[in-house]
């Protein structure tokens, strides 16, 4: 009996040595290492049990088979087909603020700026809706959309009844709609769409067998594109809850973007890369002569678990940090990484304005918490935050210097950052800027300004309550 005793002890040394040196070995952050090792050793076997549950970045594991199966699928890397049509843009022409904030997305990306581009806000589902209907029921020759929720109340239904007559004119088109997100509605939107003959595919679905229940790596992105020359993008997904006319109960207010120039060729590529993956169907979009459409500036951006570099958040950080007036952000999830933080902080000590707002009442009550938990720090810093009055705001909206636009379907936390799939668009347009400008302070002057002296009076138990949930911030 002691051999065994010995015996089991020395599997549970072997375990908890084996999990602190695989956290120790694999952790980026040093606070997360010490904390995992630490608890691999005082707990020799629920500790390394925790650990492999939830310390194990299986994410990127999983997103760079993807990746290799895409590349396989593909036979080489694909490069944005817009990059090799359009003029580059010469910086040099740039104002000073262009130039400056310009140079961070080219040194992280690796691309340059697309001119020759339009891009206008569309305000809640009353504005977009209509318009992204108009432009399925006019396709001739492709429809490709991809969204998150796809819902099947009225507005959903009426896009399904659109897609179905476009497929009925001889369109091609395809929807992409993530596995995880379309459960949010019933019934299933890929089922109604199917039974239509529109061509459907989910993205990562969750399923028992084989065993497949990532609620990680989803697709967020919010991509249509009609013909290959008009796109829309931004954060709305398809309810009724964003067609504010309506009197939905739950009203959502969120902006969208139409989208026209060379940059669309981009936005398509991107749902083309991701319609491979998911269904290994090569689709080969109809080959057309995008003609410049404006003085828009812009360059896809395109995150996700599968790539090595966190594209989105280093360059979000760059620009928070190449800014040098004024940084306006709006976000419904405010849970960023430490070091955006750090930048926000230094942005505002060297003298430039720095201002956020936030839903007042959340739609996932949690995050609301852990956000409180940072909220002073920034506050102390003479960062301005804001509550939003309802209803719930869903728009992801960044604007920089007056002359930089980031918009898209990213929030600003990590699981957008670090987890998901998501597609922003950078802008460098004064026009575009100054009408946002104008939306965010007309917000800002209708919301409530957050006080120290409020996060402080908090009650003891409230402050548990968000430090508490902002330990798991990493996953809210």
């Amino acid at each position: 009996m002691d051999v065994l005793n010995w015996i089991g002890l020395g599997l549970l040394a072997v375990l908890a040595l084996g999990a602190a040196g695989h956290a120790l070995l694999n952790k980026s952050d040093s606070r997360s290492a010490l904390g995992w090792v630490g608890v691999c050793l005082t707990f020799p076997l629920a500790g390394p049990i925790l650990y492999i549950l939830f310390g194990v970045n299986r994410v990127r594991r999983s997103a760079s088979r993807m990746r290799r199966e895409i590349d396989a699928l593909s036979g080489e890397k694909q490069s944005p087909s817009a990059l090799q049509s359009c003029a580059v843009v010469n910086p040099t022409a740039l104002f000073r603020s262009f130039q400056r904030l310009e140079r961070v997305g080219r040194n992280v990306l690796e691309t340059e700026l697309t001119g020759g581009n339009c891009v206008e806000p569309l305000v809640n589902g009353d504005e977009a809706y209509p318009l992204m209907l108009q432009a399925i029921e006019a396709s001739k020759r492709s429809v490709y959309l991809t969204t998150y929720i796809f819902d099947t109340d009225a507005a959903g239904l009426a896009f399904i009844d659109a897609l179905e007559r476009a497929e009925a004119r001889g369109v091609e088109v395809r929807v992409l709609i993530d596995g995880v997100g379309e459960k949010y509605s019933w019934p299933l939107a890929s089922r109604l769409l199917r039974l239509k003959g529109v061509a459907t595919a989910l993205f990562i679905p969750p399923a028992l067998f084989p065993p497949n229940l990532h609620m990680n790596m989803r697709n967020h992105r919010k991509i249509l594109v009609v013909d290959g020359t008009l796109a829309f993008t931004g954060g709305m997904n398809i309810s009724q809850k964003h067609v504010l006319e309506a009197k939905p109960l739950r009203p959502v207010t969120d902006m969208h973007f139409i989208v026209r120039g060379p940059v669309v060729s981009q936005l398509q590529d991107t749902f083309v890369d991701d319609w491979l993956f998911t269904t290994r169907e090569r689709i080969h979009p109809p080959v057309t002569a995008t003609e410049p459409a404006g003085d828009c500036l812009c360059r896809t951006v395109i995150d996700g678990p599968n790539l090595h570099e966190d594209n989105l958040k280093t360059l979000i950080t760059g620009i928070v940090s190449a800014a040098e007036f004024s940084i306006k952000i709006m976000t419904p999830y405010f849970l960023p990484p430490g070091t955006f933080l750090s930048a926000l902080q230094s942005a505002r000590l060297r003298g430039v304005n720095v201002e956020i707002i936030l839903p007042a009442r959340n739609n996932l009550p949690f995050v609301h918490w852990a956000t409180n938990h940072i909220l002073e720090e920034l506050l102390r810093s003479g960062i301005t935050v804001a509550f939003q009055p309802a209803p719930f705001c869903h728009t992801k909206l960044m604007l920089v210097d007056g002359c930089y636009v980031h918009v898209g379907s990213a929030n600003m936390d990590n699981r957008s950052l670090r987890l998901n799939f998501e597609l922003t668009l950078e802008v460098l347009d004064q026009h575009l800027a100054d009408r946002l400008t104008r939306h965010f302070d007309a917000v800002m002057a209708r919301s409530r300004p957050v006080t120290q002296r409020e996060l402080q009076g908090r009650s003891l138990p409230s402050r548990l309550r968000d430090a508490f949930f902002w330990l798991f911030s990493p996953y809210l």
